[in-house]
């Protein structure tokens, strides 16, 4: 893992087209705002990890019956 210290107001850059700016600390919080291209995702590792879990779940479910009535429509 590579630390790095660094001021409000200053950046850290990863590869050429993503950067990370120090907006503000306040105690033991820091924001970061975060530029990257569309194409690149930026979560928060809580949310990511939420999203992961709630991927793997839905790949292992198996739908029943009851759950897939209201999807076609009935004649």
């Amino acid at each position: 893992m590579l630390i790095l210290s660094r001021k409000v107001n200053e950046k850290i850059m990863i590869g050429e087209d993503i950067s990370l700016t120090i907006i503000e600390i306040r105690g033991d919080q820091v924001k970061v705002g975060v530029e990257a291209p569309k194409s690149v995702k930026v979560f928060r590792q809580e949310v990511y990890e939420a999203i992961q879990n709630e991927n793997r779940a839905a790949a292992t479910s198996v739908p029943s019956l009851e759950s897939l009535q209201g999807i076609i429509p009935q004649k």
